[in-house]
């Protein structure tokens, strides 16, 4: 699979300014590493699905978004050669809200920056070109994390992107990292304190979706919408069982 390693910024016509794309430096490289090692002690980790994510094509991965460290995450349940070419999609307020760790974890994710109180189709159209170069894409919907632990309303980037470049979407369900590292915590809690065992936090990865240029944006973003929320009905459940047989609360 190839991909492009041209570094840091990527222009788009039609701007103002250039739209910043992190490269990963050999630093950035071993942060990864050292997080998803720590990860696998403290953190009770599984991924389902990895036969789902091509192999010899790229993809778009659109997932839930539940914690700060989703991304370093879905990464590490990506084939070891896929690395390199996986990239994720990020809110450009990481550059000046987050400090000095935002600025690191926009370098572990390889991240493509997204204006998300202004323009955000600049960003899309620099991931669109990353796709086109071979690249993969990891996108929340959402765009944001969540505040309650539930799936927040979709928006349509997914879509887009794979209308326009053919590449399928794997939608990808995390679950557990709310409680581990929620926006509300100020640091991690991989543990349970009263129980002294691992938090478990899973990644699961569905079939990919092709979105057809015939139908709508929306319409392409139903399918992503239907797997994610079908997952999050499971995982309520299985937290509280009196959820088992209530619709999860779902935007209209």
């Amino acid at each position: 699979m190839k991909h492009n390693n041209s570094d840091a910024v990527l222009n788009v016509k039609d701007t103002t300014k250039p739209i910043t794309m992190y490269e990963r430096n050999r630093l950035a490289k071993a942060i990864y590493h050292v997080c998803m090692f720590l990860t696998k002690i403290f953190v009770r980790l599984q991924y389902k699905g990895q036969e789902n994510l091509p192999k010899e094509s790229n993809y778009i991965i659109a997932a839930n978004h539940q914690s700060f460290f989703d991304g370093l995450w879905l990464m590490g349940g990506a084939p070891r050669e896929h690395f390199a070419s996986f990239s994720c999609m990020a809110g450009s307020d990481l550059e000046d809200d987050y400090g000095l760790i935002g600025k690191i974890m926009l370098r572990v994710g390889r991240s493509i920056l997204v204006d998300r109180n202004g323009n955000p189709v600049r960003g899309l159209i620099v991931a669109k070109q990353m796709l086109e170069q071979g690249n993969i894409v990891m996108i929340h919907p959402e765009g944001t994390r969540t505040h309650d632990g539930k799936i927040g309303e979709l928006m349509n980037g997914a879509a887009y992107l794979a209308q326009k470049t053919g590449a399928p979407i794997i939608p990808t369900y995390i679950n557990g990292a709310y409680e581990i590292f929620s926006r509300h915590m100020p640091v991690p809690y991989p543990i349970h304190l009263r129980r002294m065992r691992r938090k478990p936090l899973t990644v699961e990865f569905g079939e990919p979706i092709y979105v057809s240029k015939s139908v709508s944006k929306e319409e392409g973003m139903s399918a992503v919408s239907d797997w994610l929320h079908r997952k999050e009905a499971v995982a309520l459940a299985e937290k509280d069982p009196e959820l088992a047989n209530l619709k999860v609360n779902r935007p209209t």
